[in-house]
């Protein structure tokens, strides 16, 4: 049976069916499932309650599991960091960002696995191709050869890592993907965030203005989890944003990303 994959929005997110994620995959449903994501960035897979090995074996389908610098892995299965008991005083993850956008080689692809979910806890995905295509010729210009030095101080933060400890990583302000060739922005919040080699009051108000550009409603999906949902996600040309609005329910999720490249 080959997959149906239908739209969630006009600009980001499919949903799956028609495929079990845990079953062996064969070579034509996989490269269906390719090419859904290299249009659609995010695709979700609905009542798959996949355990972790099944995750792991889904993952290295698309590429190499890397647990994130500062972070630690799910006891028993080095490639999974399972996000649970996020406080909302001290979550990094309620703006939007990009996954390892402080390393030198941040993952292309993750993937979250809903094993407890609340009521809320939503996650929103932009479309970053679109935020660099809508931009004016004149503002692309301004921003070509534009790099941005990343730091992970609100992960740092939120795990009591020392600021002076954090790691940091200067990327190309608008990034080729090297699968698509299609350009898409890679900024993120700016309290993560600086175009390097400018002051910080010089480089706020236009990281602002494409930060606020990038997450216009029309460009955004909401995803509303489901115990047993999968989502994955193109870290190359999405940013994201996990709304803590559960208070103090129970949210667990499985993560699963995936080595990327240097960006270029």
């Amino acid at each position: 049976m080959k997959p149906c994959v239908t739209p969630l929005t006009g600009s980001i997110g499919a949903a799956v069916d028609g495929v079990r994620l845990d079953e062996p995959m064969d070579d034509r449903t996989f490269e269906t499932l390719r090419a859904a994501f290299r249009e659609h960035c995010t695709l979700v897979f609905r009542d798959q309650y996949v355990k972790p090995l099944a995750q792991i074996a889904f993952a290295r389908l698309w590429g190499e599991p890397v647990v994130t610098e500062m972070l630690n892995p799910l006891d028993g299965h080095p490639e999974i960091f399972q996000v649970a008991n996020v406080k909302k005083e001290t979550t990094a993850t309620e703006a939007w960002h990009y996954d390892g956008s402080f390393t030198a080689a941040p993952p292309k692809i993750s993937m979250l696995s809903a094993i407890t979910t609340p009521v809320g806890g939503d996650t929103m995905w932009s479309n970053q191709y679109l935020a660099y295509e809508r931009l004016s010729p004149a503002m692309k210009d301004t921003l070509d050869g534009l790099m941005v030095r990343f730091s992970g101080i609100r992960l740092g933060r939120m795990l009591n890592v020392a600021d002076e400890d954090t790691p940091t990583a200067v990327h190309p302000l608008v990034r080729t993907h090297p699968e698509t060739g299609r350009k898409a922005l890679f900024v993120g919040h700016r309290e993560n965030a600086c175009i390097d080699g400018w002051t910080r009051s010089e480089s706020e108000p236009l990281l602002e203005f494409l930060y606020r550009n990038s997450v216009t409603p029309d460009n955004v999906y909401r995803h509303a989890w489901r115990e047993g949902d999968l989502v994955m996600w193109d870290n190359r040309c999405t940013m994201h944003y996990a709304i803590h609005g559960y208070g103090v329910q129970e949210r667990v999720l499985n993560r699963i990303t995936l080595r990327g490249e240097v960006p270029a």
